[in-house]
């Protein structure tokens, strides 16, 4: 697939504008969130990720979330995505073995069914997990949509009330009982969406990408405070439900507003806590650091600052928790969430 103009394209040149030493470089860290893709003109294949996890931070294991890439060509459409756990698999297998099993790049994998499909997606969640019995995790149906004209470059945009429709709930309870877990994207306007849809599964593990997803362009821009405060009612309410895990990242992606790719200089690590602090602490203080994790949302965030820099950023935001609560924030919630092992040698 090509990739959409609404987010930017890294510029190495630019990004090699700001460099910062490492941040505490001992912490133990799981990145929870990243992709591996080929787009034209934007690639962030294996080299690309293993080039970031040698900048310095200790992360010794990634989560991949699907982005719609390596699908088979051909064989009934709703079993393509499998390809993408197939590649994502064989790559994590040639990286670990690589590293000696020092490092497990892809510890867990989350792909794409549509759960549309309702009963008959069992076919679907039984090809990913004979494609990746030990690291296929559940599945990502994102629904982050808003029919403003500012989000027309977002490309496909999923219709509105998605998790509310009868053939998503019953692949949902399919999803259920194959004991995998759903990854939740969609935009701050949509969090009761997610809400309801906890309700309705309370005992199935729902994790809730880049913090809720915050706006803030459009009709959302210029008015952060009412933002802030509709967004922090919506997660406050979602916090109730004990089995939805949040992940703290991908706040520099466009839709947000900050504007990062848009200055001369990229952002040093200083800029972006300051910028998302009220975000993070939000999230830390409703869900507690057990049920939050970092995420790098690489290679879409690399498009307003590095992986040295985003990773410094977190550690600067996590400095006044305690040890238990940084450990839980960096590592251990994502190692419970997604059934990882830590690699033996660290």
């Amino acid at each position: 697939m090509s990739a959409p103009a609404f987010y930017p394209a890294p510029d190495g040149r630019w990004l090699a504008l700001r460099d910062e030493p490492v941040i505490d470089p001992a912490q133990p860290i799981v990145d929870a969130h990243h992709h591996l893709l080929a787009w034209p003109g934007w690639r962030y294949g294996t080299e690309e990720l293993m080039a970031d996890l040698g900048a310095g931070h200790a992360v010794h294991s990634t989560v991949y979330l699907q982005c719609g890439e390596w699908y088979r060509q051909d064989g009934p459409k709703p079993l393509r995505p499998v390809g993408e756990t197939e590649y994502v698999e064989a790559q994590a297998r040639r990286l670990e073995a690589q590293s000696g099993g020092a490092l497990r790049p892809c510890a867990a994998i989350v792909g794409f069914a549509n759960l549309l499909l309702g009963d008959a997606v069992d076919e679907v969640l039984e090809a990913h997990r004979a494609a990746s019995p030990a690291r296929f995790r559940g599945i990502r149906h994102g629904a982050a949509s808003d029919p403003h004209p500012a989000f027309a470059a977002q490309g496909y945009r999923p219709p509105l009330e998605l998790f509310a429709q009868p053939a998503f709930r019953a692949g949902m309870a399919r999803l259920a009982a194959h004991g995998l877990l759903f990854e939740a994207w969609v935009y701050q306007t949509q969090l009761d969406d997610v809400l309801h849809l906890a309700r309705a599964f309370p005992d199935m593990p729902i994790v809730l990408d880049h913090a809720g997803g915050p706006l803030g362009i459009g009709p959302y821009e210029g008015c952060r405070s009412d933002t802030f405060a509709a967004w922090r009612a919506a997660m406050q309410s979602l916090a109730a439900c004990h089995k939805v895990v949040v992940k703290l990242g991908g706040l520099a992606m466009r839709q947000c507003g900050f504007g990062f790719h848009e200055a001369a200089l990229p952002p040093d690590s200083q800029q972006l806590a300051a910028a998302w602090q009220p975000y993070v602490e939000t999230c830390i203080e409703l869900f507690g650091a057990a049920r939050c994790m970092f995420e790098s949302n690489f290679p879409v965030d690399q498009g307003s600052c590095s992986y040295r820099v985003l990773w410094n950023a977190f550690k600067r935001l996590a400095a006044s928790c305690s040890p238990d609560e940084r450990a839980a924030l960096f590592e251990q919630t994502a190692l419970r969430t997604y059934r990882i092992s830590a690699p033996a040698a660290r």
